[in-house]
């Protein structure tokens, strides 16, 4: 991208330089293949710009490099690049969740709760404007990182969502929130005294410090309610404690107050100090996904917060589902949302409401993409299902 200034055509030297090593790596594999690969890659992007004529006019604005940010690697100026304000917010989304995270347009619809077709025609625009407005590869000047902020902070968030919550065979994507964790360091480096860099940082470590736990020894997903708490990485967890501890101090003093991603630090630093999943105060969480969805009014949000306020202490089932989770249905965002029929599925349930349980959960399974998820409904099925011991 720095070298090019045109997405399509790094993005096509990039897969000549890997259909290259296809053949050339066969006897032997290079000792650096990433060097190996940029190598080949930018030697093809220079042929296609010596081919249009184009090299004497650009090269001296091609090999800028930003030397003010050194520690800032090449994915975050891309994702920087894709967010830039020039571009709509939605599709400033959807273009760096393609080039940066590397899903497929079917995976950022996904992500997005969208159509297909409209995740495709957003990124088009976004590659579109790019070209148009001859937007830099480069990390914007300190003065402009917040206007470009949010949707950075977004961005890698579903990066770090899309490994967390698996797809597949994997139920945990390593790499992928290994990448998150470290561009939100970067990002907190550059920004330490941000409460939503702070606040995004925080629940990404807190969620890793109980990643271990999530699977048990048959590699069979454990939900946050069954974990071995001991299992948890209780170092790590205590970094993001104190993440989330001057998250909401900043977001406190600043004139903004407290941001969402503040909040979503705080919602997993109740989950992470709490002794027991009976001792998890799950009043306050509900209440803090209230302050959340005044700020984020998003669908999941809404679920999230019925699910806490099911899990509170007396809570009225009924009410929840009628009041909470019945007019989710509505929302065309949720409508291939597996964890809205699961959620259902959980209250009917504890409610007794077994037949319709069963059909939740059949739903749940018809729109999951994770396997470790599919056994986990599966087997929740088959203990409504059994008949009762005598």
């Amino acid at each position: 991208m720095r070298l090019t200034r045109e997405i399509d055509l790094a993005e096509e030297c990039a897969q000549d330089a890997f259909v290259q090593a296809l053949t050339s790596w066969v006897d032997r594999v290079p000792e650096v293949p990433a060097a190996w690969l940029t190598t080949v890659a930018k030697r093809r992007a220079f042929d296609a710009i010596r081919r249009s004529a184009t090299l004497k006019r650009r090269l001296p604005d091609l090999l800028v490099d930003d030397d003010e940010h050194p520690e800032a690697s090449d994915p975050l100026r891309l994702i920087f690049t894709c967010c830039h304000p020039a571009i709509a917010v939605p599709s400033q989304v959807a273009l760096t969740l393609r080039l940066v995270v590397g899903l497929t347009t079917t995976e950022v619809a996904s992500s997005l709760l969208i159509s297909e077709s409209t995740a495709a025609a957003r990124i088009t625009r976004a590659k579109r404007k790019i070209a148009a407005a001859s937007i830099p590869f480069s990390m914007p000047e300190p003065a402009q990182l917040r206007d470009r902020l949010d949707a950075v902070l977004t961005v890698i968030q579903l990066l770090f969502t899309t490994g967390h919550t698996g797809r597949g065979a994997a139920l945990w994507r390593r790499e992928r929130t290994a990448r998150a964790l470290s561009l939100g360091r970067v990002l907190a480096d550059l920004l330490p005294d941000e409460s939503e860099v702070l606040g995004l940082l925080a629940a990404m470590v807190l969620a890793e410090a109980r990643g271990e736990a999530r699977v048990d020894a048959d590699g069979e997903m454990v939900l946050l309610a069954e974990q071995d708490r001991d299992l948890w990485n209780v170092a790590v967890a205590r970094v993001g404690l104190d993440l989330a501890a001057k998250a909401l101090d900043l977001g406190v003093v600043r004139k903004s107050g407290i941001g969402r991603f503040a909040i979503q630090a705080a919602i997993a630093g109740l989950h992470t100090t709490a002794s027991s999943a009976d001792a998890t105060d799950w009043r306050q969480i509900a209440t803090m996904y209230d302050a959340l969805l005044d700020r984020w009014p998003s669908p999941v949000v809404a679920l999230n917060r019925a699910a806490a306020r099911s899990l509170a202490p007396g809570a009225d089932l009924a009410a929840v589902l009628r009041d909470d989770l019945s007019p989710l249905r509505a929302d065309p965002h949720l409508a291939d949302y597996s964890y809205l029929p699961a959620t259902a599925a959980d209250v009917l349930r504890r409610l007794g409401r077994l037949p319709e349980a069963a059909a939740e959960y059949e739903r749940a399974l018809a729109l999951t993409q994770s396997d470790a998820e599919r056994r986990f409904l599966q087997r929740r099925l088959r203990e409504i299902s059994a008949p009762p011991a005598p």
